[in-house]
């Protein structure tokens, strides 16, 4: 089988102020990334729009109403310090859900081996009612409801190793105990939650914080000890990966020192759990990365592993 890339370019019309780190060239620097001749066995499909109904397996209507409304006719709008929309990013914001649930039908369908996501705004920090970070609505945590609500699985796996904490990831799949749900990320930092004793309303949160200047080894040798057993033990039917490349050595927001080569061996490790477990499903969707050079040579990295196991 192959490996999937959905993208649409509705994503390039989310604009946010200048100097903003979830900028829009952010996905033109991982397109122009994923158009060089190594890439040319990606199936390339467009990111569909998600219904009302896909927004709502994880958010109330109400929270559905106030972004369709807080979107300006014209310039940007702030939803607090970080969070902005301007005309367009509704219809971006659905392009990322509906290309992640597309991915999902696709994988579970046998259609594709593995699929990226390569759309923005990302999604991680949403809750149930508060857009923040960036994310104005939960993608990762939406695809996991539509496998499991209608797909029938019963075990998915989220893991989330953007630098910043999965706090929406983990706000909307607490009480879901068809759902494990693993963050890795720099503590102390923003948003400040993802404590270890955050576990779930089932014992179905882990959190992996990592102190400022760690560097690959002390990730790697966290997920060997907290991440791989439980994963084995719980035999994942799909496994989602929330992917933010903001941990790399390069990025501005944060402080952890990872390269490009662990990114390979996450997604390699990630990759090796889903062929026990899933028959290889993984689609994993865009989040964070601001130093625009390490996101577009770390996504080609993922997305390099992602085929070679897709092949």
């Amino acid at each position: 089988m192959t490996t999937g890339l959905f993208s649409h370019a509705d994503c390039l019309k989310h604009q946010t102020p200048a100097g903003h780190p979830e900028q829009v060239a952010r996905l033109e620097y991982i397109n122009e990334a994923l158009a060089a001749p190594a890439f040319g066995g990606l199936v390339r499909r467009e990111a569909p729009l998600c219904t009302d109904a896909d927004i709502l397996l994880c958010h109330p209507q109400s929270h559905l109403d106030a972004i369709l409304a807080a979107e300006p006719e014209t310039g940007t709008r702030a939803l607090d310090a970080d969070t902005h929309m301007s005309p367009g990013s509704v219809q971006a914001a659905r392009r990322a859900v509906g290309g992640c649930l597309a991915a999902v039908d696709a994988v579970l369908d046998d259609e594709l081996q593995n699929a990226f996501v390569g759309c923005r705004p990302p999604g991680h920090h949403a809750e149930q009612t508060t857009p923040m970070g960036f994310c104005l609505f939960g993608t990762a945590a939406i695809a996991a409801r539509h496998a499991m609500e209608r797909h029938g699985l019963e075990r998915v796996a989220v893991v989330d190793f953007d630098v910043h904490h999965g706090n929406g990831t983990q706000a909307l799949l607490w009480d879901e105990p068809r759902a494990l749900f693993f963050s890795s990320h720099q503590n102390p930092l923003w948003p400040g939650t993802g404590m270890p004793e955050d576990t779930g309303g089932h014992d179905n949160v882990h959190n992996l914080p990592l102190p400022p200047h760690s560097d690959g080894r002390l990730m790697r040798a966290t997920y060997e000890a907290q991440v791989w057993p439980v994963l084995d033990r719980f035999k994942p039917e799909l496994i989602i990966i929330s992917a933010g490349f903001d941990a790399h050595m390069a990025d501005p927001l944060a402080q952890l020192n990872w390269n490009t080569e662990d990114f390979v061996w996450l997604t390699e490790k990630i990759c090796d759990l889903a062929d026990r477990h899933c028959d290889g499903r993984v689609v994993s969707t865009l989040e964070g990365g601001y130093d625009l050079t390490a996101l577009a040579a770390s996504v080609a990295a993922h997305v390099s592993v992602l085929m070679e196991r897709g092949a």
